[in-house]
């Protein structure tokens, strides 16, 4: 059985098509939900993780990693420190790119440079092995070392730690999935009650997931919250901000880990002291 999932050079010209589509510019997640809806690509194949026991990453977001990567390289995109994509001028001209001249000239430039050639057989699906980052670790911990009630409790520090008030978890069995409920205050002035679910899961959301959370908060708040450690399927994203239907935001694990980071809860950053001595400022004494 072939597998369904393209080859991260064969999404190559995908992954250009979605940013055309989406006005030249887009986020790694906005990219990927295009590059899914554009191919078609099935909702099984979506599912298939890249490596369930470290993290939430889905093969095809893995093989678009590197497909970003290479296209950098090549001179048809560049990113921004808030992780925004971008076409290059070079690439609103050309459209398009031949993927084995793409890995040939980039593999050449690497070498050229001294840098560790990555050589790639274009038939290996499995392309790299990749060491563990902290968000595989944090991964682990929150799927695999800790109970369903701490995930509440953090899910709870969270959501005060930015700014919700009044954060209860008030989850019980028959409860449509409610973890708990608070209100977002929105600069002092506005404020809106929000009903949330959160699941501990290695795996897809599905858009049943999504419409039972709807079914169980409808009346109750103004918006729904989703946090997991998983990923969503398209489907799941596409009926949380269906038309005419209670809103539902949606928080992955890759998004989680990375509030967590900004808020340092669990997670230590550390910045490298570099010091640098002035010669000029002494000899002019």
């Amino acid at each position: 059985m072939s597998n369904p999932i393209p080859t991260f050079y064969l999404l190559m010209n995908p992954l250009l098509n979605a940013l055309f589509n989406l006005g030249g510019s887009g986020s790694i997640n906005e990219i990927y939900e295009k590059v899914l809806e554009l191919e078609s690509i099935d909702e099984n194949a979506s599912l298939i993780l890249h490596s369930p026991e470290k993290s939430n990453q889905t093969e095809i977001a893995y093989r678009l990693a590197w497909a970003r990567t290479y296209l950098k390289k090549y001179g048809f995109l560049e990113n921004s420190t808030r992780g925004v994509w971008m076409l290059t001028t070079l690439a609103k001209d050309k459209k398009k790119v031949a993927p084995k001249e793409v890995i040939k000239a980039v593999n050449k430039s690497d070498k050229d440079e001294n840098k560790k050639a990555n050589t790639i057989d274009l038939n290996d699906n499995n392309i790299l092995n990749e060491t563990k980052t902290w968000k595989e670790e944090i991964y682990q911990i929150l799927t695999n070392e800790i109970t369903p009630g701490a995930f509440e409790r953090l899910t709870q520090r969270v959501l005060r730690e930015s700014g919700f008030v009044q954060v209860e978890i008030t989850g019980k069995t028959g409860d449509g999935g409610i973890d708990g409920k608070g209100i977002a205050r929105i600069h002092g002035f506005m404020s809106f009650h929000v009903i949330f679910q959160c699941k501990k899961y290695q795996g897809s959301v599905s858009a049943s997931d999504i419409r039972d959370f709807r079914g169980a908060m409808v009346g109750r708040a103004d918006k729904g919250l989703f946090i997991t450690t998983g990923t969503f399927t398209l489907a799941a994203i596409k009926e949380a901000t269906r038309d005419g239907a209670p809103p539902i935001d949606l928080v992955d694990g890759d998004q989680l880990a990375e509030k967590l980071k900004e808020l340092q809860l669990g997670v230590k950053v550390e910045m490298v002291e570099k010091v640098t001595v002035e010669k000029e400022w002494f000899i002019n004494l």
